[in-house]
């Protein structure tokens, strides 16, 4: 191609899984990321967290040329009670709750709502999303896309962020952190045993399931919406 791709930086397969379906494996030799592409776009997941989304940045950079924008893309917590499970929402600002941050996507199309998006080093919980919204009037809170927003400022490379709400303002997350290893992975078959052993976790693990199945795939129509866009 004579200019680069659209990249895409997620932190889960199951959050572009839909998206990447029949597109080809891309190999790097950055460990713990999996990319794949196609004509136009590089999909890139490495785990949760800003250290592996930026590792996800490295691996799609080394699949070139440079890339015409930067994407992040994935599920999000709900931080306005008027964002439903299922919602996508475009950032507006991305702010880095760690420092303080700002990053103002500058770069394509429109879809779904948009508001403020909160990157936090951990899951927030119900009091946590409350907090920021009513410091940051955050809309969705996530973990990734101040760090991908901050490797395409120094690169000079244009800037998106898109996600899909998973789980609304008052639903309380289960406690997962045990269960995330250090490359920012669910250990899903020793968390599915930990809930199973727990009835209490079975209803909201189930919503939670709901609310990342709709996500995904809302976010996967948000994201088709904003290549065939952002290219026409």
């Amino acid at each position: 191609m004579s200019q680069g791709r659209i990249v895409v930086i997620a932190a889960l397969r199951r959050e572009v899984a839909g998206l990447v379906h029949g597109w080809t494996r891309g190999a790097t030799d950055v460990p713990g990321v999996e990319c794949f592409v196609s004509e136009r776009a590089v999909v890139a997941y490495g785990g949760m967290g800003a250290g592996r989304a930026v590792r996800a940045v490295e691996a799609a950079l080394q699949l070139g040329p440079a890339p015409r924008v930067l994407v992040s893309a994935g599920w999000a917590g709900a931080c306005d009670r008027a964002r439903g499970v299922g919602t996508t929402v475009q950032a507006e600002v991305v702010i880095d709750a760690r420092t303080g941050e700002r990053f103002f996507p500058d770069v394509g199309p429109r879809v779904g709502s948009s508001g403020a998006v909160v990157t936090v080093a951990v899951p927030a919980d119900i009091q946590e999303k409350q907090r920021l919204r009513a410091s940051y009037g955050a809309a969705a809170v996530e973990m990734e896309a101040a760090a991908v927003a901050r490797v395409a400022r120094a690169r000079e490379i244009p800037f998106a962020a898109i996600k899909a709400i998973s789980d609304g303002a008052d639903f309380e997350m289960p406690e997962m952190s045990g269960f995330v290893t250090q490359d920012g992975r669910m250990r899903e078959a020793a968390f599915g045993l930990h809930v199973a052993l727990r009835p209490a976790l079975w209803r909201p693990v189930m919503e939670m399931a709901r609310g990342s199945k709709l996500a995904a795939e809302n976010l996967r129509a948000a994201l088709m919406q904003w290549l065939d866009e952002y290219e026409g």
